[in-house]
């Protein structure tokens, strides 16, 4: 399950000009989803939660990043699976959109891979789920199957801006 699509070092990798083509993989509810690592900041132990009053179900609330005030969103929740109790292998995705720094709470984070474009097919359209238009494509990986998942589509318009309220924006 675990294939190795590039020989590469993280070091080499990361001297050359470009990350394309590299996504970092997580867990949720043992399904495979991968993001584009250009939106990573870092990975780190779920910190404890701040709850905020009166905001959406996914949105847990902030966390206290060194003394930054992030918000935290549960992905399992956005993505309408079923709440499950956080354990010591989930952990806090800290990405940037744009002038938006947000922690994606996830199961467990798996690894960094190479997917080639021509291993990336579109997302085949299953149902009318809201959790769907998340999903941009899937990513072939030697036998298994990435779901490559949107940032930029996990909050709506109105729900970025109520993010931004709580004061969490990026530097």
């Amino acid at each position: 399950m675990n294939s190795k699509i590039f020989t590469k070092t993280w070091e080499e990798e990361s001297n050359e000009d470009t990350m394309e083509g590299l996504y970092l993989t997580f867990s949720l509810d043992n399904r495979d989803y991968a993001f584009e690592v250009r939106y990573l900041v870092e990975i780190v132990a779920l910190p404890p939660i701040t709850t905020i009053p009166g905001t959406a179900s996914f949105l847990k609330g902030v966390i206290n990043l060194r003394g930054k005030v992030i918000p935290a969103l549960d992905v399992r929740l956005r993505f309408q699976m079923e709440s499950m109790d956080y354990h010591d292998r989930t952990c806090a995705l800290v990405v940037q959109l744009e002038d938006l720094i947000i922690a994606l709470i996830v199961d467990k984070v798996n690894e960094v891979i190479r997917i080639p474009k021509d291993h990336i097919d579109p997302a085949p359209k299953i149902g009318d789920s809201e959790a769907s238009r998340f999903i941009i494509a899937t990513g072939r990986v030697g036998d298994d199957v990435k779901i490559l998942v949107d940032l930029t589509k996990l909050l709506s318009d109105e729900e970025s801006h109520a993010v931004r309220q709580t004061g969490a924006l990026g530097t």
